[in-house]
């Protein structure tokens, strides 16, 4: 269970990793703002910072998954155990306020959410 368990949070970390490339570096790409449902330059370039500011929060849960599972790794279970479950619960309210923005939402929730659901249900298993 545990190795099934470690797969989903290291999807999940990926994901968020992902995310943070697209919010932070490459937003002044067309394709990468339309993704987020902005609708012209304009509007991405009065975004950017927040964006940006964004990312890097997807990329900091990220890192805690990462840290959490090699803590885990090591042996110390309890601190890696923590930290996995800390940020998974953190990825799956970021998903929850994210369906509270409105119903179009909803698909990117989900993308964002269910992997660091099933992360964490998987670690209480393990």
């Amino acid at each position: 269970m545990i190795v099934l368990a470690t797969v989903f949070v290291t999807l999940a970390a990926a994901l968020h990793i992902g995310i943070f490339i697209m919010e932070s570096v490459a937003w002044a790409r067309p394709a990468i703002w339309k993704r987020f449902g902005v609708a012209s330059q304009e509007a991405a370039d009065t975004t950017r910072p927040m964006a940006y500011n964004q990312g890097f929060y997807n990329l900091f849960l990220a890192i805690g998954a990462i840290v959490g599972l090699i803590l885990y790794g090591v042996g110390m279970h309890a601190a890696g155990l923590a930290l996995i479950l800390f940020t998974m619960a953190s990825m799956v309210a970021a998903a929850i306020v994210l369906v509270t923005t409105g119903r179009g939402y909803v698909r990117a929730a989900l993308i964002q959410g269910t992997l660091p659901l099933v992360g964490f249900v998987l670690m209480l298993l393990a």
